[in-house]
């Protein structure tokens, strides 16, 4: 079952010199990391990633018609779609999928994945940080005490060193449903931990302007930053991590990482000219400049079909009440088309063997369709939010490829076997990365916070 603990609970009420501690520090991004770890484990799979790449299906994918399909189910849980075979004979995925049909001896299928949060919001918290959120199935705006995003964690547990940062975002923010979801910064570790957001990659005039410094911290006050941090922490090291960082962001192989016209204009059509297709194609590059970790908005909002329903580029996996149109004509074509192209592209390049590929979005929908009239007036099927259980995959790093774990009802409704959680997926690819589950670190008052709460899946690797 899914597990919901903490070493601390980060909501209670901090004095003022505690915001100081935790405010100044890590908006500088100055504060020394303490971080408490065991040695390396010897288990499948620990340590094989150099770099994780999230990519993030906004909304709730339908595991009935992707991952999941159930062709022998009544029609009402079965649904419009038809299911294709792929290399693995126990292995059916919706039709609307061949090119990743044509790629399932590359990746493993997680189909046991479950939690009991069914708002967008919390439910992202949730993915994106691996810890439930204090108000459970609501749609939170962010707060400062919030837990932070799994990439803010990696950055106060094991930083990146030759790379300005250890976490991007791609194609974010990310929105659920209109409002800045929750569990994508650094909560109380403060801003100095946050993940770098690139935004929407197609605008090439932004890119470089996303990691360098805000336009009202030029590079000559930062000594005068440093030397205020030194007054109100006086155990504060003279050589700030900060200031390298943007020195990094001006050497030409940064710049060049996000130069995305560098491509080949072929690849880049074959990723598609899309905001998701190219922010895969960005995570490719990240990955290539040895970016630890990165998430992929692959839609940047949970349903903004509603506003924009001649825009593809709008659309989420929210698919109450306009299923099986948004995924055939929308969602799944370029789904299929932009991620087989990540996969393949990571493969040909030797990068795939390093680089731990999770596909993932907060939840599931549910078994049974239904005709919801309660989003602008339209009144086609469509399936609600369910966490109970729903379908992910997994790639590169050791994961066995081609293989199926967990297994759902015969409508896909609970786990027959291996129930897998938010947290135990944190804990998956953080073992990926060689860290192990109960390593922990202390956030600015030293107060101490397990990385993950959950246990890796360990017999997805081999």
């Amino acid at each position: 079952m899914p597990r919901d603990t903490a070493v601390t609970d980060p909501s209670v009420t901090l004095s003022r010199r505690d915001w100081l501690r935790i405010g100044v520090p890590a908006a500088l991004g100055l504060s020394a990391p303490q971080v408490h770890a065991k040695p390396a484990s010897g288990a499948a799979g620990f340590g094989r990633a150099k770099s994780v790449v999230v990519v993030f299906t906004s909304g709730g994918q339908s595991q009935l018609d992707t991952w999941d399909p159930k062709p022998n189910a009544p029609a009402e849980i079965r649904g419009a779609f038809r299911s294709i075979q792929t290399r693995n004979p126990e292995l059916r995925v919706c039709e609307h999928l061949p090119r990743m049909a044509a790629l399932a001896d590359r990746f493993a299928v997680l189909r046991s994945m479950t939690h009991n949060d069914l708002d967008h919001g919390s439910a992202c918290y949730l993915a994106l940080t691996g810890q439930f959120h204090p108000q459970r199935s609501s749609n939170p705006p962010p707060r400062p005490t919030d837990f932070p995003a799994l990439g803010a964690v990696l950055k106060r547990i094991r930083p990146a060193k030759h790379f300005p940062h250890t976490a991007v975002h791609v194609n974010g923010p990310l929105l659920a449903p209109i409002e800045v979801s929750p569990g994508q910064y650094g909560g109380f570790l403060g801003r100095g931990y946050e993940p770098a957001e690139l935004g929407n990659v197609t605008d090439t005039d932004r890119l470089v302007a996303a990691l360098s410094l805000p336009l009202d911290v030029p590079v000559e006050r930062l000594p005068s930053r440093r030397d205020l941090l030194a007054r109100l922490d006086p155990g504060t090291k003279s050589d700030p991590p900060a200031l390298k960082a943007f020195e990094l962001v001006n050497a030409p192989r940064v710049r060049a990482a996000l130069d995305l016209d560098r491509e080949p204009e072929k690849l880049r059509d074959r990723y598609g000219r899309h905001r998701s297709g190219q922010a895969c194609l960005m995570a490719r590059r990240l990955v290539e400049a040895g970016v630890p970790w990165t998430t992929v908005f692959f839609n940047h909002g949970i349903r903004g079909q509603d506003d924009h329903p001649d825009d593809t580029d709008e659309y989420g996996w929210d698919t109450h009440n306009d299923i099986f149109d948004s995924l055939k004509t929308h969602l799944l074509p370029r789904f299929d088309h932009s991620v087989s192209a990540f996969l393949e592209d990571l493969d040909n390049r030797g990068l795939l063997e390093s680089t731990l590929v999770v596909i993932m979005g907060e939840f599931g929908r549910a078994p049974l369709v239904a005709v919801e009239k309660s989003f602008a007036g339209r009144g086609s099927p469509g399936r609600k939010h369910w966490g109970a259980c729903y379908s992910m995959l997994l790639a590169g790093a050791g994961i066995v490829p081609g293989a199926l774990y967990g297994k759902s009802d015969r409508i896909a409704a609970y786990p027959q076997s291996e129930p897998t959680a938010p947290g135990d997926l944190a804990a998956t690819m953080f073992h990926a990365l060689g860290i192990e589950p109960d390593a922990h670190y202390t956030d600015a008052t030293d107060r101490p916070y397990r990385a993950v709460t959950g246990h890796p899946v360990t017999k997805l690797f081999h």
